[in-house]
């Protein structure tokens, strides 16, 4: 507990000063009256309005979608209730229709088309290739190891993948973690598959699946916000079309979690913002700002 001495003691002493550095005959606890006139309570609380919340709740249950819809997809194709043509032919497709979307959302149209088809056609060359050592990278481990190592990488993708809205100019790249967690669980799901063109088709759609479609997923986030929200129903719809015949519990369970997610959490957070005490004062240590335009550091008390 802080020491406090009266004024006729110390009335022959220097005033206390709030220095460390400087050596003074006050004991190292002590504090004067004035010591709390600089305390601040919950500077940093935030003011969310729900419907807002709910709206970019959206992000975290699309995501979340495109998990459910790949995973469907793959034990259609190991049912073979979906052909690896199919397959190949709506990833195409889609690909093709979202990046003239893009194209029509960003207004840019100085887009090199022909470098885009080359790179893309050398790279699904490439995976056409080395499907065959994929098929058979994971033929030693037992189909237990490989589900559990699939449902682990799909959580650190789900986990690390960057559900941030700022906006930008610039084209950004999903986080590697996240994509590559994806990918690798793609490549497990894809050695249990029974052809070479079922392993190309499956992890071709991976790519265009977990590498393309969270771009413009947030560009239409960032941007048309109704867009944004017809494409979350789309997937929500997608889900429940795909995992019906498989599982109904499933179909149930999904429902269940992007209710939860998208009303009950937004409620949850405003709620719990009441009992949040977060004091600021006089002992916080000086903070460095780096301002980009003068490119000068200041040094700032509270935040």
């Amino acid at each position: 507990m802080a020491t406090t001495f009266g004024d006729s003691e110390y009335q022959y002493h220097p005033p206390w000063r709030k220095l460390l550095w400087v050596k003074q005959d006050y004991p190292d606890n002590y504090v004067d009256d004035s010591f709390l006139e600089e305390l601040q309570k919950n500077v940093n609380v935030r003011d969310y309005d729900y419907w807002t919340m709910v709206y970019q709740s959206g992000i975290i249950t699309q995501h979340i979608s495109t998990v459910v819809i790949f995973v469907a997809i793959f034990i259609h194709l190991q049912n073979n209730s979906i052909s690896a043509t199919q397959l190949i032919w709506i990833g195409a497709a889609s690909t093709t229709l979202g990046y003239f979307c893009w194209n029509l959302m960003a207004k840019q149209q100085s887009f090199r088309r022909g470098r885009v088809l080359k790179s893309a056609a050398f790279f699904f060359s490439t995976l056409l290739g080395l499907s065959p050592i994929l098929k058979t990278l994971t033929s030693q481990t037992s189909d237990d190891t490989i589900w559990a190592m699939t449902v682990y990488c799909f959580l650190a993708n789900v986990l690390s993948h960057d559900y941030g809205t700022q906006s930008g100019p610039r084209i950004k790249i999903p986080g590697s973690l996240s994509t590559n967690a994806a990918i690798f669980a793609s490549v497990l799901l894809a050695s249990r598959l029974d052809t070479n063109l079922d392993v190309f088709g499956f992890l071709s759609f991976a790519v265009e699946w977990f590498a393309l479609f969270p771009i413009f997923r947030k560009h239409a986030q960032q941007v048309h916000a109704k867009q944004s929200i017809m494409l979350n129903m789309v997937l929500q719809l997608l889900c429940i079309i795909l995992f019906f015949p498989i599982s109904k519990a499933v179909v149930i369970l999904y429902l269940f979690g992007f209710s939860f997610l998208t009303f009950i959490c937004p409620y949850w957070l405003i709620f719990i913002q009441k009992y949040k005490n977060e004091i600021h004062g006089p002992w916080d240590e000086a903070r460095p700002r780096l301002q980009k335009r003068t490119r000068r550091v200041t040094y700032r008390k509270y935040t």
